[in-house]
């Protein structure tokens, strides 16, 4: 099959050439004076080191750094997405698989990096391991700081497309703000409750956020597109993760996705949920997913003509298969 492929210099590159990149990177760094940068809007200041929701400061917060291969198939590729797992979060989720990350507060404060390292680490993911891309994973708190850290690293040397890899709880300025910048975006779609939301991750308002920042990044930057080695260059992929007793949503969520964004946007379905961190404390999340409900989101999935993407398979003994190993349908963007 044929794949669309712009080559070329990245959009960030040339903002930078412009000028464009510092101006925006400046008027976000205003904003942590008064923090609005996520919905939350804590309006606290993080400049003079007051932490609100996110447990942030000024400094971007790095947990970890690898090639990860972990990803959908066009985002891990054959070498790796070169992931930036950044610490603290700006939800709660109790069934965080990564809740040591994410809910750490304290322990992550030590793991605080200059935007100057913060660009190191992406220059040597792309020299040191040939990575794919550049992999910002929960970034919503940290949008200035990697803004700034991409002014660092263009000098450096910095090419490889952008990912920008979220709960989907952000900020329609701040994602307006990535326009160009941002080459793949990676949000999920939790809920279609936002009582469910305020619940399970500890956040007001999910839907509407979520939503409204899915459509700006496909206005951005529409479907996916990949290069002639099936490796994503720009577009949106949407993950859902299916959770027990329909608490994701999934019939209202995908309804809204087919009807609102597009039957052509490309949409990752995960079936890998299991009761960690602290799910045992909600009888309605105590334990894994059923066939049964994997099988009626893969019946929506065609139902709604949602053709694009992946489903990550479970079989009928209720177990999932860790890999994205099988297409929705012939992927053709």
């Amino acid at each position: 099959m044929e794949h669309k492929y712009e080559a070329g210099e990245p959009g960030y590159v040339r903002l930078f050439k412009s000028g464009e990149l510092q101006k925006r990177a400046t008027e976000l760094e205003a904003r942590l004076s008064n923090c609005d940068l996520c919905p939350n809007d804590c309006k606290i200041d993080r400049t003079s080191g007051e932490t609100g929701f996110c447990h942030s400061g000024a400094l971007p917060i790095v947990a970890s750094v690898c090639a990860h291969r972990g990803e959908e198939p066009v985002i891990s590729g054959t070498r790796g997405s070169g992931t930036i797992f950044f610490g603290n979060c700006n939800m709660r989720c109790v069934y965080c698989q990564n809740f040591q990350i994410s809910q750490s507060h304290e322990e992550q404060s030590k793991n605080q990096v200059t935007c100057r390292a913060l660009a190191e680490k992406m220059i040597y993911l792309q020299n040191e391991f040939g990575v794919h891309n550049i992999n910002f994973v929960s970034p919503s708190h940290f949008v200035p700081q990697v803004m700034r850290a991409l002014i660092e690293a263009v000098p450096m040397g910095l090419r490889l497309p952008l990912v920008y890899n979220s709960s989907g709880y952000d900020s329609i300025a701040c994602i307006g703000a990535l326009d160009g910048i941002i080459d793949i975006y990676l949000p999920d779609l939790r809920y279609a409750s936002d009582e469910d939301g305020k619940t399970y991750s500890g956040v007001s308002n999910y839907v509407e956020s979520a939503r409204a920042a899915i459509k700006e990044m496909y206005r951005q930057t529409g479907d996916l597109v990949t290069d002639e080695n099936d490796i994503a260059t720009r577009g949106v992929i949407v993950r859902h993760l299916i959770l027990p007793n329909e608490i994701a949503g999934s019939e209202d969520s995908l309804h809204w996705l087919a009807k609102e964004v597009s039957r052509t946007v490309s949409v990752s379905v995960m079936s890998q949920y299991f009761p960690c961190h602290r799910a045992q404390e909600f009888p309605l999340l105590q334990r894994k997913i059923r066939f049964g409900e994997y099988a009626e989101v893969t019946r929506l999935m065609d139902k709604l003509g949602l053709v694009n993407g992946w489903i990550q398979e479970m079989d009928a003994a209720e177990n999932y298969l860790p890999d994205f190993n099988r297409p929705a349908h012939p992927f053709e963007p």
